[in-house]
């Protein structure tokens, strides 16, 4: 059986742990993940951690993945303006594919229009955005909302995963 492919979309200055512990548990799995950014080539964290995105956003097939992944930190705010990852996150919601997205991640989401009604958190600060686009907004650690799983913050990633993992395995 083919593994599982994983596409995280982040860009300069992501929350490192966002990226970092989602990107090395769902690879423990053993999951196949590409990391896509506005162009291919390394992207440093907040916090100094480098990865490389082996894929822009405009070489994107969505059809290829099965999980979408947003982390946050201050990515999201470069990620949301590219027309691509629009375009990728409404595919995932039109084939009711899994999205995971924390702290600022569901900025993108919110870009693409696609919270309205339904329930999610994100990070205190982008809170507000996320109840003016029509989400139902809890703020606990983890929300989950059919295929969609939100969470908060950092100290928020084990519940985060735990719940990732869940959608995953009940594909």
């Amino acid at each position: 059986m083919e593994p599982l492919k994983v596409l995280i979309i982040s860009a300069d200055n992501f929350e490192d742990t966002e990226l970092l512990v989602p990107y090395y548990r769902l690879k423990e799995e053993g999951f196949d993940i590409d990391i896509a950014s506005v162009k291919k080539g390394p992207i440093k964290g907040k916090h100094g951690y480098e990865v490389e995105a082996n894929k822009a956003l405009g070489d994107i097939v969505p059809d290829q993945y099965d999980i979408l992944l947003l982390p946050g930190g201050k990515a999201p705010e470069t990620i949301r303006k590219d027309k691509n990852a629009v375009k990728i996150a409404k595919h995932f919601f039109q084939r009711n594919k899994p999205v995971s997205a924390i702290c600022h991640g569901p900025q993108t989401l919110i870009t693409a229009g696609l919270l309205k009604g339904r329930h999610a958190t994100c990070y205190k600060s982008v809170a507000q955005e996320m109840k003016d686009a029509g989400a139902v907004y809890e703020d606990k650690e983890v929300v989950v909302d059919g295929n969609l799983v939100t969470s908060r913050q950092p100290s928020d990633l084990p519940a985060f995963m735990r719940e990732t993992l869940k959608i995953i395995r009940a594909k």
